[in-house]
């Protein structure tokens, strides 16, 4: 019985390091030179090696302190600072760069405190800043994710243990699909049709049906999961294992699950372009915290890298061409850009505080 009150109160702790943000506003070096294109995740994208940036994109960063830092990816220069009405947990951009989606947590004064009321996401243009439309979601929104095919926005309600689907034409709630406990992080199949859920509160992963709008099935995978990747072929899942130091990599057909060891207290993943290489941000906790990303290879289920970063790496994304790597570092309110050629930190941008979930405009062409 002591064993598992201790283990409920480990959770609760890690579920604190996640959500507290919401509510309070060993390289490996390669042998030669044939090794280290083996292992660079930018090799097989391009040919191309100008040290050039992307052009005519932006990525921005979901800050805890109540902001939304707009940066231009080939200057990285913060261009504007978007104030919003509470705390910034996750956003992401449409498929068409079009739209910026943020879930927030607002606080409102009553009697000389606080409360919390129900989450709300904001939808704006990626050009303009305008707010488009104000959406109330459950309670203590996390993860903001748009389908491919651009007909929804799906948004976790972590203490509601539920998923808001959005309709982006209405802007409206038109269903609300039951998880598990504590859905947090997560991603959606590239034909739209299946959104994979990361349950922090158990051990699990749920699956959902996004033409059912239902929960199909559970899978198990580890302790604590944060966040969910999915590859373009729908074949291959990976997910954060926060409690075991893992990155847990499924496969979808077979459900059989590999766990890679990681840095401390992963949280977000980001699967490349190529289906190659998983990226996984080690954040650690405030009074430990982690500065890493670890590289993880997909076909061999190794990591062939560790990335130096800031501390408490959090959100990371690449760009379309592979090129740049970026990672919030939510205890120094910075991001690290990282040139995946180099596998080094070649800037460090200052942002709004507390910095946690990240997204950039994709390159369609």
């Amino acid at each position: 019985m002591n064993k598992i009150k201790l283990h409920l109160v480990t959770i609760i702790l890690i579920l604190a390091v996640f959500l507290v943000g919401c509510s309070a506003g060993s390289n490996q070096d390669s042998e030669s030179n044939e090794s280290k294109k083996e292992n660079n995740p930018s090799t097989e994208a391009t040919e191309d090696k100008s040290s050039e940036g992307p052009s005519n994109q932006y990525y921005f960063t979901a800050n805890e302190g109540g902001s939304i830092s707009k940066i231009d990816a080939a200057s990285n220069e913060v261009v504007d600072q978007i104030a919003a009405e509470g705390a910034v947990h996750n956003v992401q951009v449409s498929s068409n760069g079009e739209i910026l989606g943020a879930t927030v947590v607002p606080e409102m004064n009553h009697g000389g405190g606080s409360m919390e009321m129900n989450g709300l996401t904001l939808f704006y243009d990626t050009n303009s800043n305008e707010l488009l439309k104000k959406v109330e979601v459950g309670n203590h929104p996390a993860h903001i994710v748009f389908t491919e095919d651009g007909k929804y926005a799906l948004v976790t309600n972590n203490e509601d243990n539920n998923v808001s689907v959005i309709d982006t034409e209405s802007f409206r709630v038109i269903q609300t699909i039951n998880t598990g406990n504590g859905p947090h992080g997560f991603r959606i199949s590239a034909d739209s049709q299946k959104a994979y859920i990361a349950n922090m509160g158990e051990d699990t992963v749920s699956v959902l049906d996004l033409k059912t709008m239902k929960e199909e099935k559970k899978i198990t995978v580890g302790s604590t999961p944060v966040t969910t990747g999915i590859t373009s072929d729908g074949k291959t899942l990976v997910v954060t294992l926060n409690e075991e130091n893992m990155l847990a990599i499924v496969d979808l057909e077979t459900e059989k699950v590999v766990k890679v060891p990681v840095g401390n207290g992963p949280a977000q993943v980001y699967i490349d372009s190529t289906n190659h290489f998983a990226f996984v941000a080690n954040q650690g906790t405030k009074d430990a915290p982690s500065h890493s990303v670890s590289v993880v290879e997909l076909a061999s289920k190794k990591v062939t890298s560790t990335i130096e970063t800031g501390k408490g790496s959090h959100g990371v994304v690449t760009s379309s061409d592979n090129k740049r790597l970026y990672v919030t570092n939510m205890f120094e309110n910075t991001v690290s850009v990282i040139d995946n050629a180099q596998m080094k930190v070649i800037d460090t941008i200052e942002v709004g505080e507390i910095p946690n979930g990240i997204t950039i405009m994709k390159n369609n062409k």
